[in-house]
């Protein structure tokens, strides 16, 4: 017998290649093996993704540190992570446009006369969403890295790894609350509200394991993040708007 994988010959009673660790496979595709297989690689409790997902909650500097310092094979890695969190978010944001579109209406925040201008920035969002969430991380590695210039632990691309794991695994969970509130009816506005605070507070609890913190030098470490960051979208929404004009005035 030949392992489908790697090539390797196997004896006839060995269920796992020796070579490359695959399972081996003896039967023809059914049904039934099929979910077999989704259980087995999904939902058994020795699973990577159930295994770093949970950790994330209880002890992300062990995820996090351990994929920085070179351990690789007992969680799932960041990149697979973070595609899992973007593919999630995808599937959430297309069940609530088909099932629940009357509840995907922002205008509650919009002053009077703009909520059309609100909706349509909304629908920009949705369009470009794993875009613009692929392109949010690396800004959100750079803060870091000037939040905590005092710290020397890390360099710009482990602050990357940390904030891809932490935007991932909230973005999962998020994903999750807004699917759960949609089927309770909730407007997805009242949702944004209550997570935005929930995803501050996580990242928080992220960078003070991580750090080793107190709790005093995390708030303020947290302000100054938040200060930041603000400052730095007002400068872009700033640019963007000089870029619109000037780019109106030289093509009328």
């Amino acid at each position: 017998m030949v392992c489908k994988n790697c090539k390797r010959l196997l004896p006839q009673q060995i269920n796992f290649c020796n070579g490359c660790g695959a399972k081996v496979i003896k039967n023809r595709l059914t049904v039934r093996n099929l979910f077999e297989d989704f259980a087995y690689r999904y939902l058994n409790y020795d699973n990577k993704f159930l295994s770093t997902f949970y950790h994330l909650f209880t002890k992300p500097e062990a995820v996090i540190g351990s994929y920085i310092d070179g351990t690789r094979k007992k969680y799932v890695n960041v990149i697979s992570y973070f595609t899992i969190a973007i593919t999630l978010s995808g599937f959430q944001l297309y069940i609530n446009n088909k099932f629940y579109p009357e509840l995907m209406d922002m205008s509650a925040f919009a002053q009077k006369g703009s909520e059309a201008f609100l909706n349509n920035y909304v629908e920009f969002l949705k369009e470009f969403q794993s875009i613009i969430y692929m392109l949010i991380v690396p800004l959100y590695a750079m803060i870091s890295k000037i939040v905590f210039f005092n710290i020397k632990k890390y360099n710009f691309t482990e602050h990357l790894v940390v904030n891809m794991y932490s935007s991932a695994h909230f973005s999962i969970l998020g994903s999750v609350i807004v699917l759960f509130c949609m089927l309770l009816s909730v407007p997805l506005s009242i949702t944004e509200m209550a997570i935005i605070p929930l995803q501050i507070i996580y990242t928080a609890y992220v960078f003070k394991r991580i750090f080793n913190l107190n709790l005093k030098r995390i708030i303020l470490k947290t302000m100054v993040f938040l200060l930041v960051l603000l400052v730095t979208f007002i400068l872009l929404i700033i640019a963007g708007i000089v870029f619109a004009i000037v780019s109106k005035v030289l093509t009328s």
